[in-house]
């Protein structure tokens, strides 16, 4: 099946013009007799993926990042010049995204009738208008006769009246007892001043130590490279483009699961010591599980 469509893709590739791209890619492999399910176990790729690298579908592969990675590995892999084809993979992805977008007609906005708004806000001031009148109209009540006045000061009793000599002696005698005030004596409160328990001191929080049981994972960029990294328990450590003069230091639960964009340009380090990745693993995607030390 592979065989019969290269056969029809180099019959299309005579009648029309040079080869562009990753158009390049399929015609030097086509001369050198690779099929395409050896380049794909060469890319880490599925076949439909290395279709797309040659139809110029770069849409298929992802990220553009990951599209660069794999028309610069496959170019090496048929010994094909890289700075051509890099070149026209630029010109072309440019001249896609410079293609006018659609144009998008906007929707038309419902016009909304005034006459229920009217309505709410009629109702609104009616409301406001009769709880204002109710606050307004609500008679103050007055303190009874009786009701104890805080505060009132009851009048002195009247002086009595002059008299000659004997009696003003004689009133003086009678009239005082009823003219002395007797001070009530004044109680003495002895204020209990309450002194407040002292409180116990809060205890120091101690924090939690790190778990003892974490492997670091140290990753030095010496070029480009889109990186994701996850551990045992599933979390994502890492998930971005590595850049060159980089160094990223992870931690989590071993066995990492890990993916390079271009192994060819990341050292490793666990635990502070050298992880060298196999020699058939630095070139190109590649997708590894890191062990515990």
């Amino acid at each position: 099946m592979s065989d019969k469509n290269d056969k029809q893709e180099q019959e299309s590739e005579d009648e029309t013009q040079a080869p562009f791209a990753g158009e390049r890619l399929a015609h030097a492999r086509r001369e050198q007799q690779i099929t395409v399910l050896a380049i794909a176990k060469e890319l880490h790729l599925d076949e439909y993926k290395v279709r797309a690298l040659e139809s110029n579908d770069f849409e298929v592969i992802g990220a553009p990042v990951f599209a660069k990675g794999h028309l610069k590995n496959y170019a090496q892999i048929l010994k094909v010049d890289d700075t051509t084809l890099m070149g026209e993979y630029y010109e072309l992805t440019r001249a896609q995204a410079g293609q006018p977008p659609l144009s998008v007609r906007a929707k038309q906005r419902r016009a909304i009738a005034p006459g229920p708004w009217l309505a709410v806000i009629a109702a609104v001031i009616i409301i406001a208008t009769a709880y204002w009148w109710l606050a307004v109209r609500e008679p103050v009540a007055e303190p009874a006769a009786d009701a104890i006045v805080v505060g009132q000061i009851r009048p002195l009793p009247k002086e009595p009246p002059t008299t000659g000599p004997d009696e003003s002696a004689t009133a003086s005698s009678s009239a005082m007892p009823s003219a002395t005030i007797e001070e009530e004596p004044t109680a003495e409160v002895t204020a209990e001043v309450e002194t407040p328990e002292a409180e116990p001191e809060p205890e120091p929080v101690i924090a939690a130590a790190a778990d003892i049981t974490d492997t670091r994972l140290s990753i030095t960029y010496s070029g480009d490279s889109w990186t994701e990294i996850s551990d045992a328990k599933g979390r994502r450590l890492f998930f971005d483009l590595g850049k060159a003069g980089r160094t990223v230091n992870l931690s989590g639960e071993a066995p990492f699961n890990v993916l390079f964009g271009d192994a060819a340009n990341v050292s490793l380090q666990l635990n502070d010591a050298a992880f060298e990745l196999p020699r058939a693993d630095r070139r190109g995607t590649v997708r590894l599980t890191i062990p515990s030390p």
